[in-house]
Order: structure tokens, then C-alpha cells, then sequence
């Protein structure tokens, strides 16, 4: 077979029939439970003023420095992909003043999201995630609520193994002092040249290195649970506690440091053992002070981002199975009087509800047979001249061959009693 002119992007996840449908049933296993909590939709831009990124994410992060897609529109503007959808949401919150009313403010949102990265199994250079945010209120429960979004829609999708990795940050109060304190562990080891340009940056970060060497050198390193204000470990505990609640499992992971800078007070992340180095499959936390960072309130707000590619990746892993959409009916018109009912028919039984597809052009049927056993339709009807006379119609079911007698009267009635 000769090679396409054009391919897709390197690093692009496509999805199309028949894994389409599994991509679909993640996306609304992920959303599903935002929106029963109360959570309204929101669509941003999937392009914004780099600057966005620079202030709200943070300048020294890799996501920044080294992965945005950024370039310079017809203006000169520069402009970046978004690389994650917290600071977006936040931005369009005070744009559209959300903030003066209700709070908290209380959304989610879904979309492809890019970064340049290096592509490998469940690392793509777009990707897409189902995300929310809560914005104005500090209190734990609000953490507890959104943690319990993210544990649910892996449980409702059927997932078993994952994690839930929780840890405090701490906030403005109490980080300055852990950082010196960590700062001063880290100048005595002889870390190399990448790692000691990194803890010049964020020495939080130098936490989060997974090569073995260094979590040896870093097994005593100071830790931040350990260093928290006291108003920062009430509120951990009291989510701790209102987790054990929701009977929610947790694992406290104190060195957990994750790729943003804004997070403050309550961290999370879900990892899945079955991914291998792509393990996180969501996470997010807590964001105080970054709503005033770009230009807003100084609201308090809590979100996550559920990653949907690596969500299926875990599926698969498991081999779980999905319960997908699929076609009630598959009409064979056998010529061009029955075509022309055929099609009524099916924008009757569609605009009643049910998934309806038929055959066109000038098949035979046998072809038409074929290609309504490959639709995967429950049943098949075929429409010809006797059929318009007399109005007696026999459903086909495609499992078992089984014949059943309908009417054009009693067909959708009939379908809908029968679907499975």
C-alpha cells in the first residue's frame, strides 16, 4: 500500500471508529460526576497571550521554558498552545467577572491541551483532559469535593489499580522557611550541574527526581509536611479527614511535587502501576494567590486535570470494556420507492430516540446484508415493494437470526422494548 501524502503530526493521538466510541466513553466517565456535583461548562481558547503562561504557571517550570508551542501572530502578538487549563479558566473568571457573583464559582471543562515534548506511550505532543476549577472558598471540603470528582470517574470507568497520591504544599506563610531549609540540604551534596541550575530555579522540584541516586542522596532531605504552618496542617488534616469520610484511600506522598508553580496547600495525583514512567493519569491541587497574580481577586481556588489518552491507556491495561452506543437499526432499501421510505423511516425512529443507519446507493442485498452486519446494528430491516404494499414488515435480529414481525406503526415502540 502506498504511503499517504500526508500524515498526522508526530507526536498526535487519533482517534477514530470503531476506538472513537472508547475515547468518547472516557470523556463523558471523566465529566460525568463534575456535572452531578454541580459543576457548569466552560469553553476557552485553546490559544492565549504567552504571558498568561509566563505569570501564571511559572517561568521556571519545564512546561514553560522548554515544552509551550509559542509563536508570533499577524500583530506580532506572541502567543502559546495552552500547555494545561487552570490559568485560561482563571483568566476567562475574571474577564467575564464569575468572581462578583455566587462563589464559588464552579466549573469544568474538556479539550485538547499541547506540549512539545518528547512523544512516548502516553506522552503526546497534544493530548486531552477533562479539567475543573473551583474558585473562593478555602474551605477543606471544597478540597475533598473536587478530589472526590476525579476518584469517581476512574471508578465509574471501571478502574481498580490507580492511586490517589495527597500531600499539603503549604502556603506563603510557611514555604519561604521550608525552602531555605531545603536550600541549605541541597547545597551540601554533590548534585550535578542540570539538578543544581534546577534547585536554583524551584529546589522543590529537585524532590520530584526519580533517578535512584538521588532519591539516596535525598532520602534525609527536610520535608515540607513536616515544616507546615499550623493553619496549612489543620487544613490538610481536616481534608485528610473528610476523605476518610468519602471512604476515598489515600497515600500521603510528602515529596510529591508536581510541573506547576502556582500549587499551594493541598496536592494530588493519581498514578496508575500499570503505565510504567507515563503513570499519572490526573492530578491537581490547590492554587491561593494565583488568581491575584493575574490581575484578579486574591480568591482561593482548588481544580484538577484528568488526563482522557492515559485514563484509556489504564482501561487497556486492565482490559476493561466499555459499554458504547450502538446502532438500533439498519434499514436495507431494496429500490428507489423504498429508498425514499426508507429514509423517512429513519428520521422517524432517529427523531424518536434511536440510532438508525441504512444502506445507499444501488447495493444488492447481499451487499447491503454485509454492510449491515458490519454496523454492528442490533437488527436489519429490509424495505421493498411488499413491504410499502401490505405494511407488514420482519425485523432481523443480527445475533441470533431470529425473525419478528413489526408494522411501520408499532416499529420504534417495538425497537425500544427490544433494545439492549
Amino acid at each position: 500500500m502506498a504511503r499517504p501524502s500526508f500524515q498526522a503530526p508526530k507526536g498526535v493521538a487519533e482517534y477514530l471508529p470503531p476506538d472513537s466510541a472508547d475515547f468518547l466513553a472516557v470523556r463523558d466517565g471523566l465529566s460525568e460526576p463534575a456535572i452531578r456535583a454541580g459543576y457548569l461548562y466552560a469553553e476557552v481558547p485553546v490559544f492565549e497571550d504567552t504571558t498568561l503562561f509566563t505569570r501564571g504557571v511559572g517561568e521556571s517550570t519545564d512546561v514553560v521554558s522548554k515544552e509551550m508551542y509559542t509563536f508570533d501572530d499577524r500583530g506580532g502578538r506572541s502567543i502559546s498552545l495552552r500547555p494545561e487549563g487552570t490559568v485560561g479558566v482563571i483568566r476567562a473568571t475574571i474577564e467575564h467577572g464569575l468572581d462578583r457573583g455566587q462563589l464559588p464559582v464552579k466549573l469544568w471543562y474538556s479539550g485538547p491541551f499541547f506540549r512539545a515534548e518528547r512523544p512516548q506511550q502516553g506522552r503526546y505532543r497534544q493530548f486531552f483532559q477533562v479539567g475543573i476549577e473551583a474558585i473562593g472558598s478555602e474551605d477543606p471540603a471544597l478540597d475533598a469535593e473536587v478530589i472526590s470528582v476525579a476518584y469517581r470517574g476512574y471508578q465509574g470507568l471501571g478502574l481498580t489499580q490507580f492511586r490517589l497520591d495527597l500531600t499539603s504544599l503549604g502556603d506563603k506563610n510557611c514555604r519561604p522557611q521550608y525552602r531555605e531549609l531545603l536550600v541549605a540540604f541541597l547545597a551540601d551534596l554533590p548534585l550535578d550541574d542540570a539538578t543544581r541550575k534546577r534547585a536554583a530555579l524551584n529546589p522543590l522540584r529537585v524532590l520530584d527526581d526519580k533517578r535512584p541516586e538521588m532519591s539516596e542522596m535525598l532520602k534525609d532531605a527536610p520535608l515540607m509536611k513536616n515544616h507546615l504552618c499550623k493553619e496549612c496542617d489543620d487544613h490538610f488534616a481536616s481534608v485528610c479527614q473528610h476523605l476518610d469520610d468519602l471512604k476515598i484511600a489515600y497515600t500521603i506522598a510528602p515529596k510529591m511535587v508536581r510541573g506547576l508553580d502556582y500549587y499551594t496547600r493541598t496536592t494530588f495525583e493519581f498514578v496508575h502501576p500499570l503505565l510504567g514512567a507515563q503513570s499519572g493519569i490526573g492530578g491537581g491541587g490547590r492554587y491561593d494567590g494565583l488568581m491575584a497574580e493575574l490581575g484578579g481577586q486574591d480568591l482561593s481556588g482548588i481544580g484538577f486535570g484528568l488526563g482522557i489518552d492515559r485514563t484509556l491507556l489504564a482501561i487497556r491495561a486492565e482490559q476493561g470494556t466499555f459499554k458504547t452506543n450502538h446502532l438500533d437499526l439498519f434499514i436495507v432499501p431494496m429500490e428507489s420507492e423504498a429508498r425514499r421510505a426508507a429514509l423517512i423511516v429513519a428520521d422517524s425512529l432517529r427523531t424518536a430516540g434511536l440510532l438508525v443507519d441504512l444502506s445507499f446507493g444501488d447495493r444488492g442485498l447481499k451487499g447491503a446484508m454485509k454492510a449491515a452486519d458490519k454496523s454492528g446494528a442490533q437488527f436489519s430491516l429490509v424495505i421493498g415493494e411488499s413491504e410499502l404494499a401490505s405494511g407488514a414488515l420482519s425485523l432481523k435480529e443480527m445475533s441470533t437470526g431470529e425473525l419478528i414481525p413489526a408494522t411501520m406503526e408499532n416499529l420504534s415502540e417495538l425497537l425500544l422494548a427490544r433494545r439492549t
